[in-house]
């Protein structure tokens, strides 16, 4: 159950992500940090559930450290955004929530090497 709302978690995130960005307006410096952030938030959960059928418990480990780089690449493109003043409710539930994503990633990690 556990795997299945982090998965959720995961998903939400990207979705949430990509609403958010629909409120932004058009302009030259938010169209390339969108691009960037629509590839880095959807990319934590594509690799998520890539290294859900990993083959051994390296290729999983592997797999979630590429999830843990994306997690903290949305994170940095959002707190950009927050800087440049675009600041919202929803921003602000963004950016927690990429930071609990990224202690979630980095713990699982951890945890697989000292398994390993």
């Amino acid at each position: 159950m556990k795997e299945n709302n982090l998965l959720d978690r995961i998903f939400n995130f990207s979705v949430d992500t990509l609403k958010f960005l629909r409120t932004l307006p058009l302009n030259d410096e938010l169209k390339v940090i969108k691009y960037q952030l629509i590839k880095s938030s959807t990319s934590v959960g594509a690799n998520y559930e890539e290294s859900q059928g990993a083959s051994s418990k390296a290729d999983f480990n592997n797999k979630i450290r590429i999830v843990l780089r994306e997690a903290r690449e949305s994170n940095y493109w959002l707190r950009i955004i927050s800087a440049l003043d675009y600041k919202s409710d929803k921003l602000q539930t963004l950016l927690q929530e990429s930071k609990e994503l990224k202690n979630i990633f980095g713990a699982i990690l951890l945890k697989g090497n000292k398994e390993g």
